[in-house]
């Protein structure tokens, strides 16, 4: 085992994660707008979850939900910057990348407003 491995266990390991986790959060909100705008939006979302869920179950649903759309967000940004790595010209697997991380913000906000839809309509008709 080389000295740097050595160097890189336990609670040091860890610590070294959440820096480079830290500076992970900074490069999208510096780089990417869907991110910035999806943030903005969690100081909203956030409360309003909190007021919209009647149960411990429910509020956790709400707020689990929209921290996925914000996990996906980070891949699909992760899957771009290393298409854009990769070169300027187009190949039809860096578009099929590029679609295929796009297409999972879209299924992770659809699953969004269909768990927002169904406990907001039970708040209301039930």
């Amino acid at each position: 085992m080389s000295m740097e491995n050595k160097e890189n266990r336990g609670i040091s390991r860890l610590i070294r994660a959440f820096w480079y986790s830290i500076d992970g959060l900074k490069a999208a909100w510096k780089n990417e707008e869907a991110f910035r705008l999806e943030i903005i939006a969690a100081l909203l979302v956030i409360p309003a979850g909190l007021w919209l869920g009647t149960t411990a179950t429910q509020r956790a649903l709400l707020i689990g939900i929209y921290l996925i759309i914000l996990i996906t967000e980070l891949i699909n940004s992760a899957i771009e910057a290393i298409v854009d790595r990769m070169g300027p010209e187009r190949h039809v697997l860096s578009g099929r990348a590029k679609d295929l991380g796009s297409a999972a913000v879209f299924v992770s906000i659809f699953a969004g407003v269909v768990v927002w839809g169904i406990i907001a309509y039970e708040r209301v008709f039930a």
